[in-house]
């Protein structure tokens, strides 16, 4: 009778875990992935990612005031031994963005960036944040210049504002990849490639050749050296 009661209890409590973890996922787009050996966080950042203004209902979202708060928790946390970014996003409001891209490029925890789909737009930035960035061959990304939504005077300091902002945009990629401003910058002016619109959508292949993305590789090879930047990094700390 006791062996049933103990089992019954295991079998709730092990339900009301599953359930909060569930929650967590829907919540923040996040999760613990754990073996004997370490524990990695893996956020994803899906859709468009939302700033200051709620997207129209029926849209994907990532709430960047959900992810900064785990960021800071995951940098503090000495139960995660490193972090896996999985984008499929079509980019979003560019300062929450760029926000959130500036925060994981300045964790000292390990990190790892995978594009699966697409890293489109302020999903570029994201990606080159990690310290490490893979992307599989059928993925691609959009680079385009910056867009302001809603209305816009016509004034001269609107329009450097949008300069200023695409020069901090790549800067930032520049900083934290190989790519080159010049060839960024020609890939955002291109006029043949996008109808009604100008700038460059590249596939995996040509992510890394212009050297935004480090290396082409899905998930197996993204856990591997997510892995052994943790290797490395407990080896420093032993020293």
């Amino acid at each position: 009778m006791a062996e049933k009661e103990k089992n019954k209890n295991f079998e709730k409590n092990f339900e009301e875990t599953r359930k909060i973890q569930l929650e967590n996922i829907e919540m923040s787009s996040s999760s613990i992935a754990e073996n004997t050996r370490e524990r990695f966080q893996c956020i994803s950042i899906i859709g468009q990612v939302e700033g200051h203004y709620f997207l129209p209902e029926g849209q994907k979202a990532t709430k960047y005031e959900q992810i900064i708060p785990l960021l800071v928790s995951i940098e503090e946390s000495d139960d995660v031994d490193g972090v896996l970014i999985i984008l499929n996003t079509m980019g979003g409001d560019v300062e929450a963005g760029l926000a959130l891209a500036e925060m994981i490029a300045s964790m000292t925890k390990p990190t790892v960036s995978l594009v699966l789909g697409g890293g489109h737009s302020i999903g570029v930035p994201l990606a080159t944040a990690a310290k490490h960035s893979f992307i599989v061959p059928s993925a691609t990304m959009t680079i385009h210049p910056v867009r302001i939504s809603g209305m816009v005077i016509g004034v001269p300091q609107s329009f450097r504002y949008m300069s200023e902002m695409q020069k901090r945009i790549i800067d930032f990629i520049c900083a934290h990849s190989k790519a080159n401003a010049e060839q960024i910058r020609e890939l955002m002016m291109r006029p043949d490639q996008i109808a009604t619109d100008c700038g460059s959508i590249i596939e995996g292949y040509e992510a890394v050749e212009y050297g935004i993305i480090d290396e082409v590789g899905g998930l197996d090879k993204a856990l591997a050296y997510l892995r052994s930047l943790c290797q490395k990094s407990e080896k420093t700390t032993i020293i």
